[in-house]
């Protein structure tokens, strides 16, 4: 079976016309998450999953999914503040979702027993970054058939700055190609990396793309247990992907490869990065990575 790839877009919202992840970027209005695609589609994976919220399934469709029919198999699954694991209630007044590593576990059913690939909506991740989970998600009789071995594609942390303000960046601790843990840095800067400063900008950084196997959902579910039963009260707690997985880590219960990707990563952090992020677009499309027309809008199948 080929691999799928979970897209995790439900913190969009439902006013695409102003939000980062819906800019065009591209020359012919392509966005973020058109490149994305394109990208696993060349990578092999078979079908597209998108982790979205109930409140704006039908534009979502209209504007995102419908670009895809014919192209590639696209399904939905939702991430709802009362979907949990049996015994646990969201609390009154709670209205923001769960975090990533709830809304992975919200796509279970969806994804059908695939193995897939994690992205988040608004990021470049390029072309060698899925590549690399999909050549992994395939392999026969490779760490893929192993339930609890996983995989990230890391990238430099000089790649992921932004010119126009600070970021937050999950470090990665890599033992012997493995990963070890992840540590989560906030208010990160340029004048933060270089030599004799904080990071030397060769650090390996979690930008959220992933590769599991059907294996995760037990073992991420009990994690969400755990998780609620500390914070589940809390109204803003939230329950994020790399947090959870390095908590299985330190359990023993699961290794993670840490792949190499050769491509930089783009991301729209702040209103002023939009400009580099269709200036590296476009040298990419000058120089054959890509056509200048990516999707056509279609009719969803």
């Amino acid at each position: 079976m080929a691999p799928a790839l979970l897209v995790l877009a439900a913190g969009m919202g439902s006013r695409y016309g102003g939000l980062k992840q819906m800019e065009p970027v591209g020359p012919s209005g392509e966005t973020l998450l058109d490149y994305s695609v394109f990208d696993a589609l060349r990578a092999g994976f078979g079908r597209v999953v998108f982790l979205i919220r109930r409140d704006f399934e039908q534009v979502f469709r209209e504007k995102v999914g419908a670009k895809y029919g014919g192209r590639v198999a696209v399904t939905y699954a939702f991430q709802e503040v009362g979907t949990l694991p049996p015994g646990f209630s969201a609390p009154a007044g709670r209205v923001k979702p769960w975090g990533t590593g709830h809304a992975v576990w919200s796509a279970r059913t969806a994804l059908a027993g695939a193995h897939f690939a994690v992205i988040n909506a608004d990021d470049f991740y390029g072309s060698d970054a899925l590549a690399r989970l999909g050549d992994f998600l395939s392999a026969p009789g490779g760490a893929p058939a192993d339930i609890r071995r996983y995989a990230l594609s890391g990238f430099r942390l000089a790649d992921t700055l932004s010119e126009h303000g600070s970021v937050s960046r999950g470090i990665c601790r890599i033992e012997s190609g493995r990963l070890s843990a992840i540590t989560e840095h906030t208010g990160i800067d340029a004048a933060d990396v270089g030599q004799g400063r904080l990071f030397s900008g060769d650090e390996v950084v979690s930008m959220n793309c992933w590769g599991f196997t059907p294996g995760l959902f037990p073992l991420i579910e009990e994690a969400l247990c755990r998780f609620l039963d500390a914070f589940g009260s809390d109204a803003r707690a939230e329950f994020y992907l790399p947090e959870a997985v390095s908590g299985l880590i330190r359990r023993g219960a699961v290794e993670v490869s840490v792949l190499g990707a050769a491509g930089p990563w783009f991301g729209i952090t702040h209103p002023g990065d939009r400009p580099r992020v269709a200036a590296e677009i476009a040298r990419l499309v000058r120089g054959g990575a890509y056509p200048a027309r990516l999707f056509q809008p279609g009719v969803e199948s």
